[in-house]
């Protein structure tokens, strides 16, 4: 098997090129190549499929060998690959997601190859049962979620994937291995749910500290510094 491994600011995957060949189970394959002991170690595993709507197509499985429905520096990935390896010259590409098409803007240098992409990365959901999360308010705005570790203030989003926002003071005294999981795995997300611990340094200027889905802590997440 061909693979090559990428990373959007240090979220890292594993990209299958599948216009040239199978994965007969990505699921078992993702929990295996992303170990970072035992396999090639990476947040996720990639498939980079023809599609009959778009430039190309993403399947995105994380780390534990669950699927997502949409990766932002995955897709980032994706978009250069398609590019670089000649599949279209599209310029924006189109890439058909779990989550719809998502369009990508390229630059390119002086060799043709991407150096930068930009993704569109479509309006938030903010509908409860389309994120989803179970509560009856209209809007998931500073919900009250409780954990062992205490009661966090939390708004929900969805980018085509759910995510819990909590901010806080210091993202640096979050124990985010031990609150992480518990709060992905809460009664309140029947998905289960991306996890965001946020300080505020200005209007323009966020720190982020990120626990995803099926992978663990992440040193970044596109679909959630959105979010």
């Amino acid at each position: 098997m061909r693979f090559v491994k990428m990373h959007g600011i240090g979220n890292d995957y594993i990209c299958i090129d599948c216009f040239a060949q199978t994965v007969a189970n990505p699921a078992n394959l993702a929990r295996r190549i992303s170990d970072r002991h035992f396999g090639v170690g990476a947040d996720g595993l990639i498939l980079i499929l023809p599609s009959d709507i778009a430039d190309a197509k993403m399947r995105i499985f994380n780390a534990d060998g669950s699927e997502a429905e949409m990766c932002g520096n995955g897709i980032r990935c994706v978009a250069k690959y398609v590019h670089d390896h000649g599949i279209s010259s599209n310029n924006p590409l189109r890439i058909e997601t779990s989550a719809g098409i998502k369009t990508i803007s390229l630059t390119l240098n002086e060799q043709n190859k991407v150096i930068l992409a930009t993704v569109d990365m479509g309006e938030p959901i903010l509908e409860p049962s389309e994120i989803p999360v179970k509560i009856a308010q209209e809007r998931a705005i500073d919900i009250p979620l409780e954990t062992p570790k205490g009661i966090f203030k939390m708004t929900c989003v969805s980018m085509g994937n759910p995510h819990a926002v909590i901010f806080v003071d210091n993202v640096d005294k979050i124990p985010l291995h031990e609150i992480g999981p518990m709060i992905e795995n809460h009664s309140l997300f029947p998905s289960r749910v991306n996890v965001h611990f946020v300080k505020v340094l200005s209007r323009k200027e966020v720190i982020m500290r990120t626990w995803e889905r099926g992978s663990g802590e992440t040193l970044a997440c596109g679909t959630g510094a959105s979010a």
